[in-house]
């Protein structure tokens, strides 16, 4: 008989610890596997939940341009509105706290709006830029609120006079049933009334001049021929 026999022979008794050992070891490996393929489906799932939340993001940063959007077509509502701002002096009056404070709020809106909602992907960039339009709209509301309490009171009885005659002009300017002369001698007359009074932002300038450019250059009509 072989020496490897003879020692299996006499050591049969070792067959049961092994089998067990074996039996541990395949079970630890099992486990371990398990453990593996939990890890692979979690990672999986958090990939997944990641492309969520990719989503959502680009649904909030639609929504706070959106609420920029509808904050700054607020604004425009007066700069392109020369009516507006004789009502309303306080919100092109840069030497008035509210005003700086909301203009300087726009800016910072602005300068930090993303060029579409998907070129904004930074969670931080996001927060920052949703914070800064939220600013935008409280510091116009604040200063609209303003605007519309005091309206034309700081000024004295004879300004108050000019502001209301220049509103009455400027309606005559944009009256396309009144005659090129007579509108841009209304317009011109406007302008004389409010210098001093208010600074109209050149975009408010342009728009009115925009409504009325035909009959600002437009050359005499001629007289009508009556045949006898």
């Amino acid at each position: 008989m072989s020496p490897l026999m003879e020692f299996l022979s006499d050591k049969w008794w070792l067959v049961f610890p092994l089998m067990a050992f074996a039996g541990r070891w395949a079970g630890g490996w099992r486990r371990a596997a398990e453990r593996r393929h939990r890890r692979r489906v979690e990672l999986y799932n958090l990939k997944n939940q990641a492309r969520e939340v990719e989503r959502a993001s680009l649904a909030e940063v639609q929504a706070v341009m959106a609420a920029h959007d509808a904050t700054n077509k607020r604004w425009l509502d007066y700069e392109l509105d020369v009516g507006k701002l004789i009502d309303f002096p306080l919100m092109t009056d840069v030497r008035e706290p509210l005003t700086v404070a909301f203009l300087r709020a726009k800016r910072e809106a602005d300068g930090q709006r993303p060029a579409s909602a998907t070129g904004l992907t930074s969670v931080t960039g996001f927060e920052s830029y949703r914070q800064v339009v939220n600013n935008f709209a409280v510091a116009l509301d604040v200063a609209e609120r303003e605007a519309k309490r005091i309206r034309d009171s700081r000024f004295s009885g004879p300004e108050r006079q000019r502001l209301a005659t220049a509103r009455k002009l400027l309606m005559i300017a944009e009256n396309q049933a009144a005659t090129p002369a007579e509108r841009q001698a209304a317009y011109k007359r406007a302008r004389r009334e409010l210098d001093g009074l208010i600074v109209l932002p050149d975009v408010t300038v342009a728009a009115v001049e925009k409504k009325i450019a035909p009959e600002l250059d437009a050359p005499p009509r001629p007289a009508q021929l009556h045949q006898g």
